[in-house]
C-alpha cells in the first residue's frame, strides 16, 4: 500500500512539474514582446548615442529616458492625446456601467409584456458588427458638431449609447441573488429603486467592477471608430490614433523608440487596474455565467 501511494505521489509530482514547466514556457513566450517593448523604450533616439530606429537586438546598449522626456516635452501633443483617451474611457466606463446595471436589474427582477421578445431582439441585434453603422453614425454626429473638434464628446456618446444591450453577464449575476431578499424588502416598504441601490448594488461588487473594467477597456484601445470620428483633427485624437498617425507622417525609424515609450505609458493604467481588481473581475465573469 505504501509503495502504491509513493508511486502515485511520484507520478503526481512528475505531472505537476511538466505542467508548471509548460506554463512557465508559455508565460515567457507571451511576455517576451512586452519585455522587448519596455527595453526599446529606454533606448536613446539620439544618433550620437544610439540609433533610434528598429534594430536586431533587445537590450539597449545605453539606457536613456530621452523617449519619455520627448513625450512630456512641448514638441508633441502626447499629453493632450493621453488626456483625451482618459476622459473618454472614464466617462464611457461610468455611463456604460450605469446603463448596463439598470437594464440588467430590470430584466432580471421585473416581469413585463414583451420582456422575452426584447431580450431576443437585443441578442440578435448584438450579433451584427458595429462597423455596419459607422457611416450612419458619422453623419449623425457631424450634424451635431461631434466630429473632429468635437470628437471627444462624440466618442463618449457613441460609447454610452445602446450600452444597455450588453446586459448578458450582468443579468446572469443578478439572477444568482435570491429574489426572496427583494420580496422581504418590498414587504418592509422599500421601493424598487431603494432595493437596487441599497441592497442589490452592495452585493454585486464583482459584477460592478467587471462591467466598469470592460467598459473602460473598449475606448482605451479603440482605433477604428476613433480615427473615423476625429479624422484630420490632431487635437481630437486619442492615443491609439495619434501614435499611428505619428509614425506614419514622421520618420518611422527615427520615431520607433518614442512609439515604444508611448506604448508603455498607455499600458500602465490598464495593467494597474487589472492587478488590483483581478479578483473581482474573475468573480464577475464566473458569477454571471449562469442561465437566467
Amino acid at each position: 500500500m505504501k509503495k502504491k501511494n509513493a508511486s502515485m505521489s511520484r507520478k503526481r509530482a512528475a505531472g505537476n512539474a511538466v505542467t508548471y514547466a509548460l506554463l512557465i514556457l508559455i508565460s515567457l513566450i507571451w511576455l517576451f514582446p512586452f519585455f522587448g517593448l519596455i527595453m526599446q523604450s529606454f533606448r536613446s533616439f539620439d544618433p550620437a548615442v544610439e540609433y533610434g530606429g528598429m534594430v536586431d537586438y533587445i537590450i539597449p546598449k545605453t539606457f536613456s529616458l530621452d523617449n519619455y522626456r520627448f513625450l512630456f516635452s512641448g514638441e508633441t501633443n502626447f499629453l493632450l492625446w493621453y488626456r483625451n483617451t482618459l476622459v473618454i474611457a472614464i466617462f464611457v466606463s461610468i455611463g456604460q456601467t450605469v446603463f448596463v446595471l439598470c437594464v440588467s436589474y430590470a430584466l432580471s427582477r421585473m416581469r413585463f409584456k414583451g420582456r422575452e421578445l426584447l431580450m431576443r431582439f437585443w441578442l440578435i441585434l448584438g450579433m451584427f458588427p458595429g462597423f455596419l453603422t459607422m457611416i450612419c453614425l458619422y453623419f449623425l454626429l457631424k450634424q451635431f458638431g461631434l466630429t473632429q473638434a468635437g470628437a471627444v464628446p462624440g466618442l463618449i456618446l457613441i460609447g454610452v449609447a445602446s450600452s444597455g444591450m450588453g446586459y448578458y453577464v450582468c443579468k446572469g449575476y443578478f439572477d444568482t441573488i435570491p429574489r426572496a431578499l427583494d420580496d422581504a424588502a418590498r414587504i418592509d416598504g422599500a421601493s424598487r429603486a431603494r432595493i437596487f441601490f441599497v441592497l442589490t448594488i452592495p452585493m454585486s461588487k464583482p459584477i460592478l467592477i467587471y462591467t466598469a473594467l470592460v467598459a473602460f477597456m473598449a475606448p482605451w484601445c479603440d482605433y477604428v471608430f476613433a480615427s473615423y470620428v476625429a479624422f484630420g483633427y490632431d487635437k481630437g485624437y486619442n492615443v491609439a490614433v495619434a501614435m499611428q498617425r505619428w509614425v506614419w507622417t514622421n520618420d518611422y525609424q527615427g520615431y520607433f523608440t518614442r512609439f515604444c515609450a508611448g506604448g508603455v505609458l498607455v499600458a500602465i493604467p490598464v495593467t494597474i487596474l487589472f492587478i488590483f481588481l483581478q479578483k473581482y473581475y474573475v468573480e464577475g465573469v464566473t458569477g454571471g455565467a449562469v442561465k437566467g
